[in-house]
C-alpha cells in the first residue's frame, strides 16, 4: 500500500517509524515531515491545513490511505476531502472531530449519551463568566473552548486564579479565536489516564493507555503544557476500568455521534479521571496523543496499518491486535522557556552517536543545516522513547540516553514515571 502521514511533530515521527516496518507498505511519504522523519520517508512540503495541496498530491500518487497525525488537520477537513477524492483516511470527519474542536459540543454529546463527566457551563461574555466563579468559588477549571495545542485548561485553585485565566483567554485572547468562548467545570480530582480506541464508525475497541505528563516542571508543578513524557501501561488502570471505560465512554459517545449522522472513524483519545466517585471524562481529543503516541508504538506487537485500514473501512470487529508484555516510557526534551517562549536555534549534538537497543529518539521540532547539523527549532523538540520489562528499566535506559545528548538549549522533567516509582 501507499501511504502519506500527514503532520510533523514526534507523534508522526512515530507513526511514520510504526508503518515503515510494516511489509504491506509499498511506499511512504510524510507531509510536511521533519529531518527524523526523512530517514524513514520523503518529506514532501505541505502544510497540514493546505487540504488541497494534500489531496492533490494523494491523487497524483495514487496514496492507498492517509494517516493524519495533529487535530488542526482533521478541524480543516482532511477526511472529508479525501473521502471526496475517492481516498481512505484513518481520521474523524470535521463534524466528527468536534469532539475536539469544541470542547461545548463534547459536552453536549456526554449529556445526551449518559458518559459521566464534569458539572460545566458555557459562556461568551466574560463579565457573566467572573461572576459565575465568585458564585461558586475555588476550585474551578476553565477551558478555551476551541483548539489551543493542549494548552488551553487552566485548574485554578483560587478564584483570582479563575477571574485571571477569564480575562487571559477572553479579552486578551492569549489563545486567539479558540477563547473567546470558555467553559467553566467542576475541578475532579484523582489519577488522570489517557484511554486510546480505534473506530471505524460503529465498533470501537481499545487501542492502548498511557499516562501523560502535562506539567512542565518535576512533581507536576508549573504551567500545562502539550506533555513533557508519558508512559505506557498504565498499573492502577486496569482491565476492569478499561472494560468499564470502553462500555460507558466510548460506545455511548460513538453511538450518539452515529444517532446524528456523523459516524466517528479514526483514533479516539479519551482524558479520563479516576475519581473517588469511579471513572469521568475529563475530554475527548479525535487523533493519538503526543507524546503517548510515542511511548505506544514501541509496544506495539501486530502491524499498524491493517489496524488503521480496518477502521476505515468497518472491519474492527475481527481485529485481532497485540501488545508486548513491556513497559514503555516517553521523554520530551523541550526548547529552554517553553512553553511560554521557547529559546530556538541551539544545536543538538551526539544524535548519530545513539545506536542502542530498545530505544528510538523521535523528533518533533528540529530543523537542519546545509551541513547535516540539527537545531532546536520550537517548544518541544525531541522525545525520547525506551522499552524495557518494567518502568524502572525503561525509564533508566530513557534518562542515559538524554544525558548522552548534548543540547544546552534543551531541557526535560527528570521524573516520568514517579507515581510508579
Amino acid at each position: 500500500m501507499r501511504i502519506l502521514v500527514v503532520g510533523s511533530g514526534g507523534r508522526e515521527h512515530a507513526l511514520t517509524w510504526a508503518l515503515a516496518g510494516s511489509p504491506q507498505v509499498s511506499e511512504l511519504w510524510c507531509a510536511p515531515g521533519n529531518p527524523g522523519i526523512a530517514e524513514l520517508a520523503p518529506c514532501i512540503p505541505i502544510e497540514v491545513t493546505n487540504i488541497k495541496s494534500l489531496v492533490s498530491f494523494a491523487l497524483l500518487n495514487q496514496i492507498d490511505l492517509v494517516v493524519p497525525g495533529p487535530e488542526a488537520a482533521l478541524a480543516a477537513g482532511l477526511s472529508d476531502a479525501m473521502a471526496a477524492a475517492g481516498i481512505a483516511c484513518c481520521g474523524p470527519s470535521c463534524a466528527a472531530a468536534q469532539l475536539e474542536a469544541s470542547k461545548s459540543f463534547t459536552k453536549q454529546i456526554c449529556d445526551a449519551a449518559g458518559v459521566p463527566t464534569a458539572k460545566w457551563q458555557r459562556f461568551d461574555d466574560p463579565a457573566m463568566a467572573r461572576e459565575y466563579v465568585h458564585q461558586h468559588g475555588a476550585p474551578l477549571v476553565v477551558k478555551a473552548d476551541g483548539l489551543a495545542a493542549g494548552k488551553g485548561v487552566v485548574v485554578a485553585s483560587s478564584e483570582t486564579e479563575a477571574v485571571a485565566a477569564i480575562d487571559a483567554m477572553m479579552q486578551m485572547r492569549s489563545f486567539g479565536k479558540a477563547g473567546a468562548t470558555i467553559l467553566i467545570e467542576e475541578c475532579l480530582t484523582g489519577e488522570e489516564v489517557s484511554l486510546f480506541a480505534l473506530c471505524d464508525g460503529k465498533t470501537a475497541i481499545p487501542f492502548g493507555v498511557a499516562k501523560d505528563h502535562k506539567r512542565v516542571g518535576d512533581g507536576d508543578v508549573g504551567l500545562n503544557t502539550g506533555g513533557m513524557g508519558a508512559y505506557s501501561p498504565v498499573p492502577i488502570f486496569t482491565e476492569a476500568h478499561q472494560d468499564w471505560a470502553m462500555e460507558h465512554i466510548i460506545r455511548p459517545t460513538l453511538a450518539e455521534l452515529a444517532q446524528r449522522g456523523i459516524p466517528y472513524r479514526g483514533i479516539l483519545y479519551a482524558g479520563l479521571m479516576l475519581t473517588a466517585d469511579g471513572l469521568k471524562l475529563i475530554e475527548f481529543n479525535a487523533r493519538f496523543g503526543d507524546p503517548e503516541c510515542q511511548a505506544l508504538v514501541l509496544r506495539m506487537e501486530s502491524d499498524l496499518l491493517p489496524a488503521l485500514r480496518a477502521a476505515c473501512f468497518g472491519e474492527l470487529s475481527g481485529l485481532d491486535f497485540r501488545w508486548k508484555d513491556a513497559t514503555s516510557i516517553a521523554v520530551v526534551l523541550a526548547a529552554k522557556g517553553y512553553p511560554e517562549e521557547p529559546e530556538e536555534g541551539s544545536e543538538i549534538r551526539g544524535l548519530r552517536n545513539i545506536a542502542l537497543p530498545n530505544v528510538e529518539i523521535f523528533h518533533a521540532a528540529t530543523e537542519t543545516d546545509c551541513q547535516g547539523r540539527i537545531y532546536a527549532a520550537g517548544g518541544r523538540v525531541l522525545t525520547v522513547g525506551a522499552i524495557g520489562d518494567d518502568i524502572a528499566a525503561a525509564r533508566s535506559l530513557a534518562y542515559t540516553v538524554v544525558d548522552a545528548l548534548d543540547f544546552p538549549g534543551g531541557f526535560c522533567r527528570r521524573d516520568i514515571g514517579w507515581r510508579v516509582l
